[in-house]
């Protein structure tokens, strides 16, 4: 299972890559691997603001529905729109081509209280 170094987890599964003030969101290889083949995804518009710890989205896969989590509060400046179509993108590349948004970082001090690898690591070795 994939856990890359330059990400940050949340404990909903979700990662953050932060380039400046855009944190670029999407859900972990772990999240992925535990929902099984994603047939469907909501995502939000671009323009809507996301809360931190709040949903924003819902994956449907074989196995179930989820929510997916904000990792971070900001404003939604692009979405995936690859993923409508083919939401199994997710499953063969969770970290590269299947990001969700791009989100404008309204409080970058939220990224202080998400994991780094290691410790995601640790939560997933819990959860497995």
């Amino acid at each position: 299972m994939e856990v890359p170094e330059e990400l940050k987890y949340s404990e909903d599964h979700e990662w953050v890559l932060v380039e400046e003030d855009v944190a670029l969101v999407g859900i972990t290889d772990f999240a992925q691997e535990q929902l099984g083949e994603i047939i469907f995804l909501e995502l939000p518009e671009v323009g809507e603001q996301l809360e931190a710890g709040k949903p924003f989205g819902v994956v449907e896969s074989t196995k179930a529905v989820s929510d997916i989590y904000a990792p971070v509060s900001g404003e939604v400046i692009e979405v995936n729109d690859d993923l409508p179509d083919s939401p199994d993108i997710i499953n063969t590349s969770p970290y590269e081509d299947g990001w969700l948004v791009k989100v404008k970082l309204l409080d970058p001090s939220e990224l202080d209280d998400l994991l780094d690898a290691s410790a995601y690591e640790v939560l997933i070795e819990e959860e497995d």
